[in-house]
């Protein structure tokens, strides 16, 4: 079990550095609202940080 917790942790942690590295702080920012509203379950925070994510994600679909 304590390897699975650690296996997940450097996973987050690499996705969160990928994610710091191709958007900014910006994108690291809405990445860590997403975590907290299905954390918390609070949909504003879910919300704002989807809507920052597609809005990071706009340029380069464009």
């Amino acid at each position: 079990m304590p390897l699975i917790a650690i296996l997940l942790a450097a996973l987050f942690f690499t996705l969160e550095e990928l994610i710091q590295w191709q958007f900014g702080a910006m994108g690291l920012v809405a990445v860590a609202l997403l975590s907290i509203g299905v954390k918390a379950k609070n949909t504003a925070c879910l919300s704002i940080g989807a809507v920052v994510l597609v809005l990071l994600l706009q340029p380069t679909f464009g």
